[in-house]
């Protein structure tokens, strides 16, 4: 199984590394110190485990699990006892490890993960119904925003611009990535550059919708479903 490990602890990510080489079934593609970098990678790699701090420094772990879509399994490392709790009540993670962490509750953890695919696809819809909302990368720093206030997402070159009534957030990303995390019911791609929030349309004329300022062109191939879509009279 590949996996990262998560932690600002550089001697922390050493240990559960090298408690990971012991483990044949395990293989580390990668380790960050915060979890930014983590959201990046996991935007372009596929991994099965996540070792996962929970206090890390402006974004806690249980943040970082909250902004993934389908989040892989995870093992939490923390030296507070206290959240074991509120840990499982997210249907990605597996185990709760204590640090410092011993080999024989390492290998336990680890155990855990081949027979935990079953428990956590039957939670996995649950989970998805439960996010509202994504976290974007601007200027190196997390901003939340609420499914709900996004009008449009637009597609700039290698990047986009996500707007909301009083905001627009320039992001280093691609159209298919966001619209992969957006709601299918309340989103739709009309035209290759754009993606719409369906509650959000004032008018439509021709070939364009009207959302707030912004007259958004639709493009032929998406216009029917578009259609489909509308609460006709």
């Amino acid at each position: 199984m590949n996996c990262i490990i998560v932690d600002d602890d550089s001697a922390a990510r050493l240990i559960v590394a090298k408690l990971c080489s012991k483990a044949s079934q395990l293989n580390v593609l990668d380790e960050f110190s915060n979890a930014i970098e983590a959201i990046k990678y996991l935007n372009e790699n596929d991994i099965d485990v996540i070792f996962l701090d929970i206090h890390m420094p402006t974004f806690s772990g249980f943040d970082f699990i909250k902004t993934l879509k389908n989040p892989p399994k995870i093992i939490l490392t923390t030296s507070d006892k206290n959240f074991a709790l509120e840990a499982f009540e997210y249907p990605s993670v597996v185990d709760y490890l204590v640090k410092p962490i011993e080999q024989a509750r390492f290998e336990k953890a680890v155990n855990k993960l081949s027979s935990f695919s079953v428990q956590q696809e039957k939670s996995s819809s649950s989970e998805g119904d439960a996010i509202t909302e994504l976290y974007v990368n601007v200027d190196r720093r997390l901003v939340k925003i609420n499914f709900s206030d996004i009008n449009i997402v637009e597609a700039k070159g290698d990047y986009i611009r996500i707007k909301t009534d009083d905001k627009s957030h320039i992001v280093h990303s691609t159209l298919k990535k966001i619209e992969d995390k957006l709601p299918d019911d309340m989103f739709l791609k009309v035209h290759r550059s754009y993606v719409i929030n369906l509650s959000k349309i004032i008018d439509i004329e021709d070939n364009s919708v009207l959302i707030k300022q912004d007259i958004i062109p639709v493009s032929r191939s998406n216009r029917s479903e578009l259609m489909k879509r509308l609460n006709l009279l």
